[in-house]
């Protein structure tokens, strides 16, 4: 399956692919330029809320597919995102109570594809990622995820610690994987729950873990002291499921 088109190239392309309502997780422009079709470019991505970097000449020659870049090169989502309502309304929709994955800050797309696809298998609701210093959905999450992006939705927001407190609101309570909490066979993990987990070096990032409810241990036995990111979100997920089923 070919995901090229996710990259886009060019001044007009790039300004095309805004205005006709293509999701742009982030756009690369060559330091320093400022006509008129890159102020366009501009003012497009920050009423989007896109993310913006400058870059020198070299950097967009070694991204560029085509050698036709104009100073500019889009990164689109491989799919839409979808919102937290729905989310809730998908719960809803199967009588469930809500089950969501928040991730924070994995920057590795093998390991977020990977998580979506066990989110998918686990009977969650959604994913729910951070706008900035955390991977988007390019073409390797999508093709890693292996068709679950077609049917688990994935949200992204500003401030992971203001979705949480959101959906605290709705009823919803938070377990987050770390090192330091208890093993998480001793916890209560049935009802409506968001299980956070942390990216692959430094786990779960103090902000948003001072939200949780409760810290999750997976007891380990080797000699390494750390899990992948999508082994541990897959382990804790199906103790959530286990527990669900009992």
């Amino acid at each position: 399956m070919e995901y090229e088109e996710f990259t886009i190239e060019g001044r007009n392309s790039v300004i095309e692919a805004f205005r006709s309502g293509k999701t742009i997780d982030k756009i690369f422009l060559l330091d320093g330029c400022q006509d008129g079709p890159i102020k366009t470019i501009l003012k497009e991505a920050k009423k989007s809320d896109t993310i913006i970097h400058f870059v020198p000449k070299e950097r967009l020659e070694q991204m560029s597919k085509t050698g036709k870049h104009q100073g500019v090169i889009a990164f689109c989502a491989a799919y839409e995102y979808a919102s937290i309502e729905d989310m809730l309304n998908l719960a809803k929709e199967k009588k469930e109570d809500p089950f969501i994955f928040l991730l924070d800050n994995i920057e590795d797309p093998h390991n977020l594809g990977a998580i979506i696809r066990t989110a998918n298998l686990a009977g969650a609701h959604g994913v729910i990622i951070p706008k900035r210093r955390a991977v988007g959905l390019t073409a390797v999450v999508a093709k890693t995820s292996a068709g679950a992006l077609n049917y688990t939705p994935v949200a992204k927001v500003t401030n992971l610690s203001a979705a949480i407190e959101e959906l605290k609101k709705k009823g919803l309570w938070f377990v987050c994987a770390d090192m330091s909490g208890d093993v998480m066979y001793k916890l209560n993990l049935k009802g409506p729950i968001g299980l956070v987990i942390g990216n692959e070096g430094e786990g779960v990032s103090r902000l948003v873990k001072e939200k949780c409810d409760f810290m999750a241990a997976i007891p380990m036995k080797g000699e390494i002291d750390s899990l992948n990111a999508s082994v541990a979100a897959g382990i804790l997920a199906y103790e959530i499921v286990r527990q669900r089923m009992a």
